[in-house]
């Protein structure tokens, strides 16, 4: 679960007599929009040079009816939240009146970028399949029933339409928590911001708009029922169809255009954690279908895909191993964590590259981190000190406190580089890197480790080739959330001389494991910059 958050820093020496961040205070405060406009009727205009999956000829998926853009919100009812105590967003830096989702703290426009958000509706379907459905993922489906919904999308996108570079980022929003997460955008959105990108949001499944479900049920409806109120979703069960018809309406609008006029050249769908299981059974099941998508960022998966349809529809599930289908024409990769190899079993689901597939698995990182719900709500991606390692327990507060430290590391440097090798795979036929998996032992039951505690093998970066800590996957138990945030334990003052006696030999190891994770193209130039730029500041190294 990933929400907004406010966040004091302090700098304050560690042992090691370095710059660590200290997260002091994290409020709560996310970023929404209110009123309906009228619904604008369909009507003829869509993009008509958008060729989608190389012009494949498979039939587009069906367009919303797009309403917007929404504003206003409040009242009365709005903005107080139950979670063991009352909460109200408001005293926590909540705004009525802007988008409700997990967002970032300062305001887009200093970068160029500007927030808006639509209601689509209409009817969706959902789906059964034709034939069985194998651990192979080579599904064929098809049409079943039709409901009507009413849900929403939020958009960031370039205030200059120059800007734009023609992506548009769809993340299926992340339900766990019983509220509409965005773990992708603040994975990425220092990457989507200095790049280009047009990011939407989706809120697909029925327990972020009317809730019912995950660990603190705070649905659209719960936060502002005069924003939200009219909204409707029949289940999960048409949450694919849903997906698709939030993508079409801002790839090929027909009436009311979300992007304004922007001209989407490529679309690329993302989703983490529970999204990503959906998304693993959309890719599957649905995009075969449909000329929609051009590749897939699915991240930090199980070895599980969610059913393609449940009741009160059909109750069908899919097996207990699910593969990525290997006769797709769009790329995909699949970004893991450690946490998610042993904890979530994706061990068992590890699938060799192919000419459209990519498993990207990363040492020093956990399916949740310090940086998504700390660092990422203030960085506005020109910052070094943002790149020290912290060891801060109140991963979330009020909402999750944790008994050690979380994991700060390398899982979003990771995923703008795994963003970037996506879309220049789309744009240029340019195939992302291969990546050597994490170690594990000849059981397959546990990771082999360094001698500083960190595994072996995968996706190197600075966290392990030059570290100041050991960093986790698991480790914190198995408390619901708290388990997914991993560990960091810092080294001492002793440890840290020992393996850098002065600042410049620190300087030298960020810079050669920075150089060589760029050159692997597993970190982009721009963060590699940043990280090179903190090390002669740090105080590492040295007495």
């Amino acid at each position: 679960m990933m929400f907004s958050s406010g966040t004091s820093i302090v700098l304050a020496k560690e042992p090691g007599d370095f710059m660590v961040l200290r997260l002091l205070r994290s409020t709560f405060s996310t970023l929404w929009l209110f009123m309906m406009m009228l619904a604008l009727s369909a009507c003829s205009g869509g993009r008509d040079d958008y060729e989608g999956n190389g012009g494949s000829g498979l039939p587009q998926a069906d367009n919303p009816v797009v309403e917007g853009p929404v504003t206003g919100g409040g009242g009365p009812d709005c903005c107080v939240v139950k979670v063991v105590i009352d909460v109200d967003l408001r005293d926590q830096g909540y705004q009525p009146g802007t988008p409700f989702f997990s967002n970032v703290q300062f305001d887009l426009a200093e970068l160029g970028y500007q927030q808006s958000e639509y209601f689509i509706s209409g009817t969706a379907k959902s789906y059964i399949n034709t034939s069985e459905l194998d651990a192979a993922g080579n599904w064929s489906v098809a049409q079943a029933d039709a409901a009507d919904y009413r849900s929403r999308i939020a958009i960031a996108r370039p205030i200059n339409p120059e800007d734009f570079n023609g992506t548009v980022i769809v993340e299926w929003f992340n339900n766990s928590g019983g509220l509409d997460a965005a773990p992708d955008w603040l994975a990425l959105q220092t990457e989507i911001m200095r790049s280009g990108y047009v990011w939407v949001g989706v809120s697909a499944q029925r327990v972020g708009v009317q809730g019912g479900g995950g660990a603190f049920d705070i649905s659209l409806q719960d936060v502002d029922p005069i924003r939200y109120g009219s909204l409707f979703h029949p289940g999960d069960s048409f949450s694919y169809d849903i997906y698709s018809q939030a993508a079409q309406s801002v790839k090929n609008p027909v009436g009311l255009d979300p992007l304004e006029g922007l001209q989407v050249e490529r679309m690329i769908g993302v989703g983490q954690s529970q999204s990503a299981f959906y998304l693993s059974t959309y890719v599957n099941a649905i995009h075969p279908t449909i000329d929609l998508f051009d590749g897939f960022l699915i991240h930090s998966r199980a070895n599980y895909s969610a059913k393609l349809s449940q009741e009160p529809q059909a109750d069908i599930s899919t097996p207990e191993n699910v593969f990525i289908r290997t006769d797709l024409t769009q790329p995909v990769i699949t970004l893991q964590a450690e946490t998610d190899v042993f904890r979530l079993g994706s061990i068992a689901i590890r699938q060799a590259d192919s000419d459209y597939f990519r498993l990207w698995e990363m040492a020093a990182a956990a399916h949740s981190d310090i940086y998504t719900t700390l660092k990422s709500p203030i960085d506005k991606g020109d910052d070094p000190a943002l790149t020290d390692v912290t060891a801060v327990a109140e991963v979330r507060p009020p909402f999750i406190t944790c008994d050690v430290a979380a994991n700060d590391g390398s899982a979003s440097w990771i995923a703008k580089a795994a963003m970037d090798a996506l879309n220049r795979w789309i744009r240029d036929g340019d195939a992302a890197a291969s990546a050597p998996l994490l170690a594990v032992n000849p059981a397959g039951t546990d990771f082999v480790l360094d001698e500083h505690g960190n595994v072996e093998g995968g996706i190197r970066t600075h966290y392990v080739d030059a570290p100041v800590a050991t960093f986790g996957g698991i480790g914190q138990g198995n408390e619901a959330f708290c388990g997914l945030f991993g560990t960091t334990v810092l080294f001492d003052q002793a440890k840290l001389n020992s393996l850098y006696p002065t600042n410049d030999d620190y300087v030298t190891a960020i810079n050669e494991a920075a150089d060589a994770a760029v050159a692997a193209r597993f970190l982009l130039e721009a963060d590699a910059a940043l990280i090179k730029a903190r090390a002669p500041e740090s105080g590492i190294g040295g007495p």
